[in-house]
């Protein structure tokens, strides 16, 4: 694809969540072009991007041969990598999948042989160490560690992602939503409340609302129906019991989810979630003490000693989907990310949840050779 451009802008992102920040500052890095972020709020980050447990993945749930297997490996690195060398607060805590019963033994087996394959590191914790190392946390069955799952300041990262981009000349518009995009002789046209833009290139990554956004464009028989999956956390306020590594319960097949599941801020704090809860509404983020009852039956799964008291429905965050609930649980459904057919020059990002986050930056490479190296 030329460098040089007739148009306003050769690269428009649209989203400026984890995602988008991350496909902007590949772009705008490429020489003699020019890049714009369009951002429909008043600052990054203020969707999925900043309502998820900040978890950097290692991998493990997601199909052979899908992208979310390959790019949520291949984020992990990148991801660990630019937080160190960038100062990112990020940390390796390693996570604990456990079981409590025999048919959740088989689950982790699952996890386990996909890891396998895969040559992500894993094993398999005796009761004794499991014991020593987390008096706390209950596994009757069994207990899986994944040592390089982590943790990150999400919105640390985000900050360093759209310091770069602007470093290297990129431009962001915020309060920016788009209304209109069409094809053009030699790109596409971008309509907004405020003005019309023309770029060579435009990335799709508007998260919550990249179906929305795809729509705009695609013709009628390829246009998509987008669904959501909300998910309620939970804030803990006793230091006790104490628990040092990321909990999860073992995964249920057809879940949209991961189970409500124990992780870490920065600061050691506990929080848990999120649960699922399939709504119409993307923009239904208010939580809920109706959630409550059945988060605590949960966690007291793997943490009895749970003060119910001290638990409290603290915020949400909302899966995009691209299937219903009766198809749409974890491994059932993969990240699509591709080039539109007839409209060179349009790549789409649908249905980025997790592992968006761990993914992110792998998704930016990604985008970039689909548009430069063909």
């Amino acid at each position: 694809m030329a460098s040089r451009t007739l148009n306003d802008v050769t690269h428009c992102v649209i989203g400026g969540g984890v995602v988008g920040l991350a496909v902007a500052r590949q772009l705008a890095s490429r020489p003699n072009t020019t890049t714009v972020l369009l951002e429909r709020h008043n600052a990054v980050g203020t969707e999925t991007s900043s309502r998820n447990s900040e978890v950097i993945h290692a991998g493990l749930y997601y199909p052979t041969g899908s992208l979310k297997t390959a790019l949520c490996i291949a984020g992990k690195e990148l991801m660990y990598e630019y937080c160190k060398s960038r100062k990112v607060p990020h940390r390796n805590c390693g996570k604990w999948i456990v079981a409590q019963t025999p048919d959740q033994l088989e689950a982790l087996y699952s996890v386990y042989s996909h890891a396998t394959q895969h040559k992500i590191p894993m094993r398999w914790l005796d009761p004794s160490e499991s014991k020593s190392r987390e008096p706390n946390v209950r596994a009757e069955a069994g207990v899986l560690e994944s040592p390089t799952t982590g943790i990150v300041d999400s919105h640390a990262l985000m900050l360093t992602l759209l310091g770069e981009f602007e470093e290297h000349g990129g431009d962001v518009a915020f309060n920016c939503p788009v209304t209109a995009i069409r094809k053009i002789e030699n790109g596409f046209e971008f309509t907004t409340p405020e003005s019309r833009i023309t770029a060579d290139v435009v990335v799709n990554a508007a998260g919550l609302g990249a179906v929305e956004v795809a729509n705009m464009i695609l013709p009628e028989e390829r246009k998509m129906k987008p669904y959501y999956c909300k998910g309620t956390y939970f804030s803990y306020s006793r230091k006790q019991p104490e628990v040092r590594t990321l909990v999860y319960p073992a995964p249920v097949k057809g879940l949209g989810g991961l189970g409500t599941h124990l992780t870490l801020d920065m600061a050691g704090r506990l929080r848990f979630g999120p649960d699922v809860e399939w709504v119409e509404d993307p923009g239904d983020l208010v939580p809920s003490t109706e959630r409550l009852e059945l988060a605590v039956k949960a966690i007291r799964e793997y943490l009895p000693d749970i003060e119910e008291e001290a638990l409290s429905p603290d915020y949400c965050g909302m899966r995009p989907k691209l299937r219903p609930q009766a198809g749409g649980g974890v491994g059932q459904v993969d990240f699509v990310i591709r080039e539109e057919k007839g409209l060179k020059g349009l790549v789409n990002l649908l249905g980025i949840e997790s592992p968006g986050l761990t993914s992110s930056l792998a998704i930016a490479k990604y985008v970039y050779d689909i548009l430069y190296k063909n």
